[in-house]
């Protein structure tokens, strides 16, 4: 598909109606690969193979946002009408559904994206070693100026393949990342609601609870400052009720005698 030459064609694998089910390939060093069907596009004499991972992609994405566009023309007519709840209900959970399975499936496709980067960066981090390699031999009179050139050529060529490829896979995450969340948009209201109204109770009896609870005073600064003092006072009290006491006693002793 990026210009990449795979092979020749041998010929085809047909079921018992006639339809083509594979497209065998002769792929020089790595031998016979058969192609499904699906995966080609005939333009004149050339067949264009596509790769497995646009087609998965391309088949989720038709396919969950041809369920995000029924489940949001389901819920106007929920709220344009009430009448129709209980019918809705039914067809709103069987598209619930389908997205849960739509998530799978898209996952593994995910997976196979993330992969499919890697094997480009790999390729592209030989590729620049090679040609930096052919650029010492050349510099070293190892070779000679047009098969430098050559080299270059079809290095370069290869980069540009594998860039288009990577810039197609990231656009496809892309995609795919955006329908993710319009389906969470569509999906989440119930659960947020339900999640806020949890929330609000819990702040509620939080509040009840500590404005029910007895909080301790404090004990006030004087009193600890004044507490050794009025101690003080007191025995300077019984001190002198003591000594009034025993002078009144000598005294009473002198007027017996």
């Amino acid at each position: 598909m990026y210009g990449t030459i795979i092979g020749n064609i041998l010929g085809t694998l047909t079921h018992i109606d006639g339809q083509i089910q594979t497209v065998g390939i002769d792929c020089g060093s790595e031998g016979l690969k058969q192609i499904p069907y699906e995966q080609l596009v005939l333009q004149g004499d050339v067949v264009i193979c596509i790769p497995g991972w646009r087609i998965d992609a391309q088949k989720i994405l038709r396919e969950k946002r041809l369920t995000l566009s029924r489940l949001k023309a389901l819920m106007g007519i929920m709220s344009e009408n009430d009448a129709t709840q209980s019918d809705a209900d039914v067809i709103h959970d069987t598209y619930k559904t389908k997205l849960l399975e739509l998530d799978d499936a898209e996952s593994k496709v995910r997976d196979e994206l993330s992969v499919r980067l890697e094997e480009l960066d790999s390729q592209e981090r030989i590729i620049k070693v090679m040609m930096f390699d052919a650029k010492v031999q050349f510099k070293s009179e190892e070779i000679s100026d047009s098969t430098f050139e050559t080299i270059q050529k079809h290095c370069n060529n290869l980069l540009e393949r594998l860039s288009h490829e990577r810039v197609e896979v990231g656009n496809v995450q892309r995609r795919i990342e955006e329908l993710s969340l319009e389906s969470i948009e569509l999906t989440q209201p119930k659960k947020e609601m339900v999640q806020e109204s949890a929330v609000s109770y819990l702040d509620s009896s939080g509040n009840t609870s500590t404005g029910q609870q007895y909080v301790l005073p404090k004990p006030p600064a004087e009193n600890s400052e004044s507490a050794p003092q009025t101690y003080a006072d007191q025995q300077d009290n019984q001190e002198e009720s003591s000594e009034s006491n025993e002078s009144d006693w000598m005294s009473r002793m002198e007027q017996n005698n």
